[in-house]
């Protein structure tokens, strides 16, 4: 019976990685100076009863390196949509011509850019305690397998096995961070 006794470390890489694709998802949505599809994907507004996405009551595009439009296809919408993209943190001050909506994205000052920079940190630390999380889940697996006769030799395995496995995870977001973090700062 003891011999039987597996952690599912498979299963703690794929939440692990599901922490990671957060983290680069939420790194995607922060405005480093040059215009991005996805930096209105967290801009939420109040349309047909519910909290929807920008980008889907419109085509969102980048037709310049310092422009973001929006082709909203409810006429009804474009004000709510460039009423939620003002309040929205941005910083950015949408402009409308009929039903396209244009950001255009200022250059970024330096202060601006070390408030990003802390931003990223705070993703960046928010993803750490995810993966932590997983960590300790897959710590309580080896504490549970081994009140369930697992050996001594065993735990240990799957306690490095899991630890190793968070380390290469927090290495990678302290990699991504540190990537982020020079992106924004670059002039």
């Amino acid at each position: 019976m003891a011999d039987e006794i597996e952690i599912d470390i498979d299963d703690l890489e794929r939440r692990m990685d599901g922490a990671m694709a957060s983290l680069k998802h939420e790194f995607s949505s922060l405005r480093t100076g040059r215009a991005s599809a996805t930096m209105v994907d967290p801009v939420m507004v109040d349309a047909y009863g519910s909290m929807t996405p920008v980008n889907q009551l419109g085509t969102v595009n980048v037709p310049e390196p310092r422009m973001v439009t929006i082709n909203v296809w409810d006429k009804g919408l474009v004000n709510k949509v460039e009423k939620a993209l003002r309040e929205s943190g941005l910083g950015i001050n949408p402009q409308t011509n009929g039903t396209i909506i244009m950001l255009p994205i200022p250059e970024l000052n330096e202060e601006r850019r070390r408030e990003l920079t802390k931003v990223a940190a705070q993703y960046a630390e928010s993803a750490r305690v995810a993966i932590r999380n997983v960590r300790r889940d897959g710590m309580d697996q080896v504490k549970k397998a081994k009140g369930s006769g697992m050996s001594e030799d065993d735990v240990k395995f799957w306690e490095t096995e899991v630890q190793e496995l968070t380390n290469r995870q927090i290495a990678l977001v302290d990699k991504a961070l540190e990537a982020k973090q020079a992106e924004i700062m670059q002039v």
